[in-house]
């Protein structure tokens, strides 16, 4: 494998063109891509990945595909400088290469192997960490100067369409406007939100409220510094709703790949068999599951770091269908008295359905010890009204009562998260609220928008985390 910048020099006069001086660049820790659309005399795409001080480079006519089935031609071409990876503007007519180059995506990639034998082998195999490019790729040689490039199947079934693109990722410029020479600097397109790019933007999420896939992910922002506290660092499952609400959902709760802000954890079942959870750690996991349809948040009640102690007790009062708002809010109220007499201090959220959910700030007990305190409390609000509530799960148990549910309260179990938007018709929002609050409001009243106006008040779980 040569890296070699000799012809990339011969080609180019630099007193005519502002592409960068072929130099070789020291190699950072992280290896570098960058995919460049480029007029010239044939529109193409240029892919390069960074290898020992330069971009080994493909022409790719017809650009990256997301569908596993397409195998895109790549012609290998001369290696490029490091400093490459940063040129967008326009070639002079007469040179080399003379035509327009937007930087269509960059990033970091991984490669799978030994990048310089599996290049020698004529297979490389790599995972791209870009705004609009990301997941498993593969670059096969079959004959001269040409292989051919093709997505692996992973989890990233539903991200850009290439051919949608229009606006370069680093200034937000068209290639007009490239052309023209406007250096008047964008904020990425309207459709990147922390970094990642946003897919079908406008599809319809939530039909009945005419509440599309950004206006979803605009909320997990917005909500984003109040909900992690609760979310981040504790194994999760989400319910995916690719189509929609109204569509197939599904639950996720098995990660195949690691990226920025979501993390792997590995845990053996009770067949001794080794399973992949996963966790997300900051707003760009959050923005991640978001745009990857993930519409509702549920965790374990413990932390990654003490996964053994959990620390969040959950109830979630399930009333019959038939039994009335009025008597749900007594309810409410007796579990509140109970845990107030084990001076339990407790706070009260809406589940976004037809409960109330309560939670208690727990420490220093393990999960055996944990499981008891919850079953026990729910069995002695069935002992002191056994007219009003039962602990048994079973369905035909809760008829005319309501279920004080507590095996959430499991290893391995878990419960939507507060801030998490639901599932459901009218994004309904499991929403912490006051006790004040529960004579007010209902348990399915707070929707996405409600939500974002109450996020403003004074926050009644301030003190959840000094408990």
């Amino acid at each position: 494998m040569n890296n070699n910048l000799d012809m990339y020099n011969k080609k180019r006069d630099f007193n005519k063109t502002k592409e960068p001086k072929g130099k070789k660049t020291k190699q950072n820790k992280k290896l570098v891509f960058v995919v460049q659309h480029h007029i010239a005399r044939k529109d193409h795409f240029d892919l390069r990945l960074e290898w020992k001080g330069v971009l080994k480079s493909w022409a790719v006519p017809k650009g990256p595909s997301y569908n596993t089935k397409d195998r895109r031609l790549a012609i290998l071409v001369e290696d490029h400088p490091y400093d490459y990876k940063d040129f967008e503007g326009t070639i002079p007519k007469g040179e080399y290469g003379a035509g327009t180059v937007m930087i269509f995506d960059e990033g970091y990639y991984e490669p799978l192997g030994n990048f310089e034998k599996d290049f020698k082998k004529g297979i490389i195999k790599f995972e791209l960490k870009g705004k609009r490019l990301k997941g498993l790729w593969s670059l096969i040689h079959f004959k001269d100067n040409n292989w051919l490039l093709l997505k692996e199947k992973d989890e990233y079934y539903e991200f850009t369409n290439i051919s949608s693109v229009t606006t370069s990722i680093k200034t937000g410029r068209t290639m007009k406007e490239i052309e023209e020479g406007k250096t008047i600097k964008k904020k990425y397109s309207k459709n990147v939100i922390e970094g990642i790019e946003i897919s079908n933007p406008e599809k319809l999420i939530y039909t009945n409220s005419k509440i599309t896939k950004k206006e979803v992910i605009d909320y997990y922002l917005k909500v984003s510094e109040k909900m992690l506290p609760y979310l981040k660092n504790r194994i999760i499952s989400t319910v995916r709703c690719p189509d929609g609400v109204e569509g197939t959902c599904f639950f996720k709760k098995h990660l195949e790949k690691e990226s920025e802000g979501i993390s792997k954890i590995i845990l053996t079942n009770k067949n001794k068999e080794k399973e992949d959870y996963y966790y997300i750690t900051n707003v760009i996991g959050l923005i991640s599951e978001a745009q990857m349809n993930s519409i509702e948040f549920h965790t374990w009640g413990s932390t990654i770091t003490n996964l053994e102690k959990p620390d969040i007790m959950v109830f979630d009062l399930d009333p019959d269908e038939k039994l009335s708002l009025k008597k749900l809010r007594e309810g409410v109220k007796d579990l509140k008295s109970i845990l107030d007499e084990l001076k339990l201090k407790s706070f009260l959220k809406t589940s976004g359905g037809k409960g109330y959910h309560i939670l208690v700030p727990i420490r220093d007990v393990n999960w055996k010890e944990f499981r008891k305190i919850a079953k026990d409390i729910a069995v002695l609000m069935e002992t002191k009204w056994p007219k009003k509530y039962t602990s048994n799960i079973r369905k035909e148990k809760r008829k005319n009562k309501i279920f004080i549910d507590w095996v959430r309260n499991t290893r391995g179990a878990t419960s939507i998260v507060p801030y998490s938007l639901r599932a459901r018709k009218n994004a309904t929002v499991s929403f912490p609220i006051s006790w004040e609050d529960l004579s007010k409001i209902k348990p399915d009243s707070i929707t996405l928008k409600k939500a974002l106006k109450k996020i403003k008040e004074k926050d009644p779980w301030e003190e959840f985390f000094k408990k």
